[in-house]
């Protein structure tokens, strides 16, 4: 569209594939929890013509183009600002009960990564900011603000980042002699941290420091902790759940809550199974789905993409 940003949707067939049985039929609700630029809106949109999208997203800039590359069928969408965690409040103000697929395509869009204001790119000197929306905490005030330890646990829980007290004990060092607030000094930093040889593969060294920031900043694991389950509960049964993860820590706890729902919680040494005990859930993938080689090469981005999904079987006792 002229003169919007181009966004390509992660596995986009397998993901229409995955939510047609529950979306197309008429009055038909789907929620995009993590709308972006709107690729994965519009291709529900035109895919299925009776369906009508809820669209999630905590970045007004997104909202703003969404909306205009959405415009053709304002009719069938609502769109809100909010975190995915909010997932309940948001239906009742879109005055919907019940929906029938959620989609959550996770991590930074691709319009948060080219605009190099945003600070999410460590391959470009910005502010250090990696805010998802206006407001909050930014990297420079973790990076400048948290103790020596804290920092070590960012890094290494959210980054699985080896040489995390290493990082962490150099930013200290530096930001006692002036304060780090752009992303190039922090990848000069981070660089000068890790020892040569561990330099020499795996890409940017900066990568998992920076992937560790922005989880801290945006709270985004312990959102997602929260959003499935609120999910889970809001769709009827049939409806379905599809997830889009871009790295372990996301994946792991999709892959936990998902199995979790699947359980069959009849106690042990009981003859038959108990209906009140038997799974919510059933996985609809096998492992976590990787995109196909052709697909990368058409997006590169969405070479580290894992999907998974599961579909709802009754209500909760």
């Amino acid at each position: 569209m002229d003169g919007l940003p181009t966004h390509v949707p992660v596995l986009r067939d397998r993901v229409l594939a995955l939510l047609e049985p529950a979306v197309s039929t008429p009055g038909a609700v789907a929620v995009d929890a993590t709308l972006g630029l709107g690729g994965h809106s519009l291709s529900l949109l035109e895919t299925f013509p009776q369906l009508r999208v809820v669209g999630i997203d905590r970045d007004p800039e997104a909202l703003e183009l969404a909306r205009a590359r959405l415009s053709a069928y304002a009719d069938r969408v609502s769109l809100h600002r909010a975190v995915y965690d909010e997932l309940p409040r948001v239906l009742g103000e879109a005055g919907v009960g019940r929906v029938d697929g959620v989609l959550f395509d996770l991590g930074v869009s691709s319009m948060q990564l080219d605009q190099a204001r945003r600070g999410f790119a460590y391959a470009q000197d910005a502010p250090l900011d990696m805010r998802m929306s206006s407001a909050g905490t930014t990297a420079a005030d973790v990076v400048n603000g948290y103790s020596v330890d804290e920092l070590t646990r960012v890094l290494r829980d959210y980054g699985e980042e080896k040489f995390a007290r290493r990082i962490a004990q150099f930013i200290a060092r530096e930001r006692e002699v002036e304060p780090i607030t752009s992303s190039g000094r922090l990848v000069e930093l981070v660089r000068n941290a890790i020892p040569a040889a561990a330099r020499r593969t795996g890409g940017n060294p900066a990568k998992r420091t920076f992937q560790a920031l922005r989880i801290e900043v945006n709270r985004e694991l312990d959102a997602l902790r929260d959003a499935l389950p609120a999910a889970v509960d809001a769709i009827r049964v049939g409806g379905r759940v599809v997830v889009l993860s871009y790295h372990s820590l996301e994946d792991r706890i999709v892959k936990r809550a998902f199995a979790a729902g699947a359980e069959d919680r009849t106690p042990p040494g009981l003859p038959v199974p108990l209906p009140s005990a038997a799974p919510v859930l059933r996985v609809l993938t096998r492992g976590a789905e990787p995109p196909t080689d052709a697909e990368i090469a058409e997006n590169p981005r969405a070479a580290s993409a894992k999907l998974r999904a599961a579909e709802r079987l009754r209500d909760a006792a």
